[in-house]
């Protein structure tokens, strides 16, 4: 006798995954929408043939942005020019900010490439650069993602996290107007990956690990990556990209440069297990707060009790990377099949073109923290 299984649903609320763009070349991390409706994403440079770091899409296809120039990294004035982009986000008053690690192939970073760009969507220029100082982004960071609170300050705070796989993990935080920045919860263990005794992903059925061709095998060591702030600013989330934990920790102590480490995570809470690991989070007004699910091909989110619920569940989401939560009601999300890169399949790289970057209707605003 054969047993006809039926497909999951999903909660009857939530709408259906929809493609929106494909990407025949370089894989995606980012991706962001502008209060009008213009999409933007991202190429880090990490082995692909990298045209340009930043694209808008326009008539379905990518397209460097805001310009070639700016596109072609000039090693002798990093400052200048884009270097290796990891994040692309809008902020409340619809201004792009893009993220450069400053570090392609995850090599050390030098003074220059690592830095914030802000562009004016209405010209499409570049009207300023915050560059990071060595001692916060120190030779080992990884800038990861962004998320921001413009009530604060004069023009507003950045946060962003620092994943590194190779050095300390923290939270940066950047004052906006002044262009100052400095790190808190440095190396506090709740930015770090979680130890291979305790944490071991699954991704398509199997252990995810760095596989070299000899065989040997090397654990997963990204430690703060997604990064969420809730709806009304009070608590900043976050995750380890090698943990099934999330945790949230006071905006007021990141910003307080007067308080030292130990005070920031007295601040902290482990928020507990999320289901699976998660590369990206995100929050809408309404406080819920959103986790990709690269164990599960899913992306869920958090009620404000602490329910967990299914947004979608979907063999295609392979390595859900980047939400976005849009002024048109969508969440967008890259799927870049991350984990079949060589260096995860003993030096094959088993990716299958395209990667696709998707939509999925919830009827939710973005957070508007001005």
């Amino acid at each position: 006798m054969v047993i006809q299984l039926q497909k999951l649903p999903t909660d009857e609320s939530l709408g259906t995954l929809e493609p929106v763009t494909h990407f025949d070349g370089a894989m995606p991390t980012g991706v962001t929408v502008s209060h009008q409706g213009r999409i933007f994403v991202n190429f880090p440079k990490w082995g692909d043939e990298v045209a340009f770091t930043v694209a808008e899409i326009r008539e379905g296809r990518p397209v460097a942005y805001p310009d070639e120039a700016i596109n072609r990294t000039n090693q002798n004035d990093l400052a200048s020019t884009l270097v290796s982009v990891q994040s692309v986000v809008v902020d409340p008053v619809d201004r792009l900010w893009i993220l450069d690690t400053g570090s392609p192939m995850f090599q050390p970073t030098q003074y220059g490439g690592p830095k914030l760009v802000c562009v004016d969507l209405a010209s499409d220029r570049v009207i300023k650069t915050i560059l990071f100082p060595q001692d916060v982004a120190l030779p080992t960071t990884y800038l990861n993602d962004i998320r921001f609170d413009l009530r604060r300050g004069v023009e507003g705070v950045a946060f962003i996290t620092d994943s590194s796989d190779q050095g300390a993990n923290g939270i940066i935080v950047v004052d906006l107007a002044s262009g100052e920045s400095w790190r808190k919860l440095h190396d506090h263990p709740s930015t770090k990956a979680e130890e291979p005794t305790s944490f071991l992903p699954i991704v398509e059925g199997r252990p995810f690990m760095e596989r070299q061709p000899d065989g040997k095998t090397k654990p997963l060591k990204m430690g703060a990556d997604g990064i969420a702030i809730s709806a009304d600013g009070s608590s900043l989330y976050y995750c380890p990209l090698a943990s099934r934990r999330l945790y949230s920790v006071a905006t007021d102590a990141l910003v307080d440069r007067s308080i030292d480490d130990n005070a920031v995570a007295a601040t902290v809470t482990d928020e507990g297990d999320k289901g699976g690991g998660a590369d990206g989070l995100e929050s809408d007004a309404a406080g819920y707060i959103y986790a990709t699910n690269y164990e599960h091909q899913a992306i869920l989110r958090r009620r404000s009790g602490g329910e967990w619920e299914t947004v979608v569940h979907d063999p295609h989401l392979m390595w859900t990377d980047t939400l976005s939560v849009a002024a048109d009601g969508y969440l967008y999300v890259t799927a870049n099949q991350l984990h079949r890169q060589a260096k995860y399949q003993k030096g094959k790289d088993l990716r299958q073109k395209p990667y696709t970057l998707f939509r999925i209707r919830i009827d939710a605003q973005p957070v508007l923290l001005r």
